[in-house]
Protein backbone atom coordinates (compact mmCIF):
# COMPACT_ATOMS: atom_id res chain seq x y z
CA UNK A 1 0.00 0.00 0.00
CA UNK A 2 2.63 2.23 0.15
CA UNK A 3 3.22 2.56 -3.27
CA UNK A 4 -0.05 3.58 -4.24
CA UNK A 5 0.41 6.85 -2.39
CA UNK A 6 3.85 7.36 -3.58
CA UNK A 7 2.63 7.03 -7.31
CA UNK A 8 0.59 9.86 -7.52
CA UNK A 9 3.16 11.97 -5.54
CA UNK A 10 5.97 11.22 -8.25
CA UNK A 11 3.06 11.62 -10.85
CA UNK A 12 2.66 15.04 -9.46
CA UNK A 13 6.18 15.83 -9.31
CA UNK A 14 6.99 15.07 -12.82
CA UNK A 15 4.20 16.53 -13.91
CA UNK A 16 5.21 19.96 -12.56
CA UNK A 17 8.66 19.35 -13.71
CA UNK A 18 7.20 18.79 -16.76
CA UNK A 19 5.39 21.79 -17.14
CA UNK A 20 8.16 24.14 -15.77
CA UNK A 21 10.30 22.86 -19.00
CA UNK A 22 7.95 22.89 -21.33
CA UNK A 23 6.87 26.28 -20.37
CA UNK A 24 10.67 27.21 -20.12
CA UNK A 25 11.47 25.54 -23.76
CA UNK A 26 7.81 27.01 -24.87
CA UNK A 27 8.72 30.90 -23.47
CA UNK A 28 12.18 30.81 -25.10
CA UNK A 29 11.04 29.38 -28.47
CA UNK A 30 8.21 32.33 -28.01
CA UNK A 31 11.36 35.07 -27.28
CA UNK A 32 13.69 33.90 -30.22
CA UNK A 33 10.76 33.53 -32.45
CA UNK A 34 9.06 36.68 -31.34
CA UNK A 35 12.89 38.66 -31.79
CA UNK A 36 13.19 37.22 -35.42
CA UNK A 37 10.00 37.73 -36.90
CA UNK A 38 8.77 40.94 -34.85
CA UNK A 39 12.59 42.61 -35.47
CA UNK A 40 12.58 42.30 -38.83
CA UNK A 41 9.64 44.02 -39.55
CA UNK A 42 9.74 46.71 -37.44
CA UNK A 43 13.68 47.37 -37.30
CA UNK A 44 13.04 47.57 -41.27
CA UNK A 45 15.24 45.21 -42.45
CA UNK A 46 16.06 43.80 -46.12
CA UNK A 47 12.29 43.55 -47.57
CA UNK A 48 11.64 42.74 -51.15
CA UNK A 49 10.70 45.10 -53.75
CA UNK A 50 6.16 44.23 -54.30
CA UNK A 51 5.48 45.09 -57.55
CA UNK A 52 1.90 47.33 -57.52
CA UNK A 53 1.28 47.91 -61.22
CA UNK A 54 1.72 50.28 -64.20
CA UNK A 55 3.25 53.73 -63.34
CA UNK A 56 1.01 54.62 -65.74
CA UNK A 57 -2.31 53.91 -63.10
CA UNK A 58 -1.18 56.74 -61.17
CA UNK A 59 -1.81 60.10 -62.27
CA UNK A 60 -0.24 62.96 -62.29
CA UNK A 61 -0.74 65.33 -59.27
CA UNK A 62 -2.76 62.12 -57.95
CA UNK A 63 -2.02 58.84 -56.78
CA UNK A 64 -3.31 55.23 -56.64
CA UNK A 65 -4.36 53.51 -53.40
CA UNK A 66 -3.51 49.57 -53.61
CA UNK A 67 -5.31 48.60 -50.75
CA UNK A 68 -4.68 44.88 -51.14
CA UNK A 69 -1.32 45.55 -50.67
CA UNK A 70 -1.44 48.74 -47.69
CA UNK A 71 0.39 51.06 -50.59
CA UNK A 72 -0.03 54.28 -51.92
CA UNK A 73 2.06 55.33 -54.76
CA UNK A 74 1.45 59.45 -55.76
CA UNK A 75 2.91 61.35 -58.54
CA UNK A 76 3.07 65.06 -57.55
CA UNK A 77 4.91 65.97 -60.60
CA UNK A 78 5.38 64.02 -64.35
CA UNK A 79 7.89 61.27 -63.77
CA UNK A 80 8.31 61.51 -59.83
CA UNK A 81 6.76 58.96 -57.81
CA UNK A 82 6.48 58.93 -54.05
CA UNK A 83 5.21 55.61 -51.96
CA UNK A 84 3.49 55.39 -48.61
CA UNK A 85 2.06 53.12 -46.22
CA UNK A 86 -1.83 53.62 -46.83
CA UNK A 87 -1.97 52.93 -43.07
CA UNK A 88 -3.02 55.85 -41.66
CA UNK A 89 -1.53 56.60 -38.20
CA UNK A 90 -4.28 57.76 -36.46
CA UNK A 91 -6.24 54.90 -35.92
CA UNK A 92 -4.96 52.34 -38.21
CA UNK A 93 -7.48 52.45 -41.41
CA UNK A 94 -6.88 52.22 -44.59
CA UNK A 95 -6.99 55.38 -47.00
CA UNK A 96 -9.36 55.00 -49.71
CA UNK A 97 -8.65 57.78 -52.34
CA UNK A 98 -6.14 60.68 -53.33
CA UNK A 99 -7.91 63.36 -54.11
CA UNK A 100 -7.25 66.95 -54.22
CA UNK A 101 -3.48 66.33 -53.82
CA UNK A 102 -4.43 64.89 -50.53
CA UNK A 103 -4.26 61.07 -49.72
CA UNK A 104 -7.35 60.50 -47.85
CA UNK A 105 -8.37 58.77 -44.62
CA UNK A 106 -12.00 57.64 -45.07
CA UNK A 107 -12.27 56.95 -40.74
CA UNK A 108 -11.69 60.41 -39.37
CA UNK A 109 -10.94 62.52 -42.05
CA UNK A 110 -7.07 62.53 -41.40
CA UNK A 111 -5.53 64.01 -44.86
CA UNK A 112 -1.80 63.49 -45.96
CA UNK A 113 0.21 65.29 -48.40
CA UNK A 114 1.57 63.22 -51.55
CA UNK A 115 4.87 64.64 -52.11
CA UNK A 116 5.97 63.46 -48.13
CA UNK A 117 3.24 61.96 -46.42
CA UNK A 118 3.08 64.88 -43.89
CA UNK A 119 -0.40 65.46 -42.30
CA UNK A 120 -2.25 67.99 -43.77
CA UNK A 121 -5.88 67.86 -41.55
CA UNK A 122 -7.19 66.11 -39.29
CA UNK A 123 -6.49 63.99 -36.15
CA UNK A 124 -3.53 61.57 -37.56
CA UNK A 125 -0.59 62.34 -35.07
CA UNK A 126 2.17 61.75 -37.74
CA UNK A 127 2.98 61.31 -41.18
CA UNK A 128 2.36 58.48 -43.25
CA UNK A 129 5.52 56.38 -43.72
CA UNK A 130 7.45 56.24 -47.01
CA UNK A 131 8.63 53.43 -49.12
CA UNK A 132 11.05 53.51 -52.05
CA UNK A 133 9.83 53.06 -55.12
CA UNK A 134 11.09 52.55 -58.43
CA UNK A 135 10.12 52.17 -61.96
CA UNK A 136 11.14 48.65 -63.98
CA UNK A 137 9.71 47.78 -67.29
CA UNK A 138 7.09 50.14 -66.86
CA UNK A 139 5.56 48.73 -63.75
CA UNK A 140 5.99 50.36 -59.95
CA UNK A 141 8.36 48.37 -57.30
CA UNK A 142 7.66 49.54 -53.76
CA UNK A 143 10.27 48.63 -50.93
CA UNK A 144 8.36 48.72 -47.81
CA UNK A 145 10.78 50.26 -45.20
Amino acid sequence: MSEAPESPATSRRTLLCGAAAVLAAGGGALAVSGCSSSSSDSSGGAKSPVDVGPAAGVPVGGGTVYRDKKIVVTQPTAGEYKAFSAKCTHAGCIVDQVKNQQIQCPCHASRFSITDGAVQDGPAPTPLPAYTVVVEGGNLKVTPS
